[in-house]
């Protein structure tokens, strides 16, 4: 809980630091139709070490009336002196209902599998309500709580002396309720730069896992932005000798698009 309250914390901050900068003028609507942006990244280093890293992420909403819908995904892969590293793939789908033009009501239905993580798979369907805590020109903030099912998988993992795994045990599968929370923040400095943040917290007995994805992003046109992002997991009850944080720095080209 430590880490949750850290990763809250600097969110506070953020809004604290933003709220100086603030310009008050309530945020147009959101255009109809689809929008979204995709995002890769790729790292390769030849010589005293080989190594390869890749990674991407798709973002689509969907906007008609009062529902929006949206889908994100993304994937991970990392090789060391040709030992996989890193592997890791993810789906969210969400729906919302507008209650008010301030609050509303979702369903979500959410996948991982993560190779290296100790699970399997983590797979969970939720619902829950949301509000939309600021919406201004600058500054956007939305949180929302949920309760819903999981079920996950966990597995023994060993590796030889390069890091290379040699064997999976899996374990089996669980299914129990969780209680969610999430936060959205996002802060426009100029037409040009823009930083966001977003934390998910999923909680429910057998593990409680958290991401804290953060953004900054430089627009070069209209269209295409470059971004350096910072990606903080937990799982807290992983597999005996599994780590319980995985974190990632990566520098990306961000192509935005609308319908």
């Amino acid at each position: 809980m430590h880490r949750i309250s850290a990763s809250a914390a600097g969110l506070a901050a953020a809004l604290v630091v933003a709220s100086a900068f603030a310009d008050d003028t309530p945020a147009p609507p959101p255009p109809q139709g689809w929008n979204g942006k995709g995002q890769v990244g790729y790292v390769m280093s030849r010589g005293n070490t080989d190594s390869d890293s890749a990674n991407a992420k798709l973002d689509l909403a969907d906007l008609d009336g009062d529902w929006k819908h949206s889908l994100h995904l993304e994937g991970l892969y990392s090789t060391n002196a040709g030992v996989v590293a890193a592997e890791r793939w993810a789906a969210l789908f969400q729906s919302d209902f507008q209650i008010t033009p301030r609050s509303f009501g979702f369903g979500a239905l959410r996948y991982q599998d993560d190779e290296f993580s100790g699970f399997q798979y983590q797979a969970s369907i939720t619902t829950g309500v949301g509000y939309h805590v600021i919406a201004t020109t600058s500054d956007a903030l939305t949180a929302q709580v949920g309760v819903g099912y999981r079920r996950l998988r966990p597995e023994l993992i060993a590796k030889n002396d390069a890091g290379e795994v040699t064997s999976r045990i899996t374990e089996s599968s669980t299914g129990n309720a969780v209680g969610t929370a999430g936060l959205d923040y996002a802060h426009t400095f100029n037409a040009s730069t823009k930083l966001s943040e977003k934390l998910a917290v999923e909680s429910g007995p057998g593990n409680t896992s958290l991401e804290d994805d953060l953004a900054l992003a430089v627009n070069m046109t209209k269209a295409l932005a470059l971004s350096v992002g910072y990606t903080f997991k937990e799982n807290t009850q992983p597999p005996v000798g599994l780590k319980k944080v995985d974190t990632l720095l990566t520098l990306n080209l961000v192509y935005a698009f609308n319908q």
